[in-house]
C-alpha cells in the first residue's frame, strides 16, 4: 500500500520560507517521478514542481526562482523549499508520486501566507 505523508506546512509571513517534506512508503521511490501540487480555495489543483528519477526538475512559472524541489532517495523523501513566499502561494499542498502511469497522492498540508 502506497503512503505519502506531507509535513512542514503552516502559517508564514510574506517574504518568509517553509520547507515541505513528503515521506513515501510502499513504492519504488527511486524510480518514481515526484511532484508537488497545490490547490487554493475555489481553484483547480495545479502543478507546482516535479522531479524525475534522474533529478530533472520542472517548475510552474509562478514559482520559478523562489521554490526548489529535491529528493533524497536514501530516505524515500521529496522536499519543496519555498522562499520569498507570497499571499497567493496560500493553498493546500499535495505530494504526488507517479510510477508506471499510476499517480498516488498524499493527504495534503496547508500553507498560509499572511501578515
Amino acid at each position: 500500500q502506497v503512503q505519502l505523508v506531507e509535513s512542514g506546512g503552516g502559517l508564514v509571513q510574506p517574504g518568509g520560507s517553509l520547507r515541505l517534506s513528503c515521506a513515501a512508503s510502499g513504492i519504488f521511490f527511486s524510480i518514481s517521478v515526484m511532484g508537488w501540487y497545490r490547490q487554493a480555495p475555489g481553484k483547480q489543483r495545479e502543478l507546482v514542481a516535479s522531479i524525475s528519477s534522474g533529478g530533472s526538475t520542472n517548475y510552474a512559472d509562478s514559482v520559478k526562482g523562489r521554490f526548489t524541489i529535491s529528493r533524497d532517495n536514501s530516505r524515500n523523501t521529496a522536499y519543496l523549499q519555498m522562499n520569498s513566499l507570497k499571499p497567493e502561494d496560500t493553498a493546500v499542498y499535495y505530494c504526488n508520486a507517479l510510477l508506471l502511469g499510476v499517480g498516488h497522492w498524499g493527504q495534503g498540508t496547508q500553507v498560509t501566507v499572511s501578515s
